[in-house]
């Protein structure tokens, strides 16, 4: 079974609000219309920050 590739078409990058550290790549949902934002996990802040969908 062939592996399923990402491409920047189908793929969101999150961007922490705190030092603006891009750490997250997660793929796109089918039905996104506005912007995501998820409380993550920030290595450089070290705690849990907003994290926001960057273009």
């Amino acid at each position: 079974m062939p592996k399923k590739v990402m491409t920047m078409a189908n793929k969101i990058v999150l961007c922490c609000e705190k030092c603006g550290a891009r750490n997250y790549h997660l793929p796109a949902p089918k039905d996104l219309s506005k912007r995501m934002e998820l409380k993550k996990f920030c290595s450089t802040c070290n705690e849990h920050t907003l994290h926001k969908q960057t273009r």
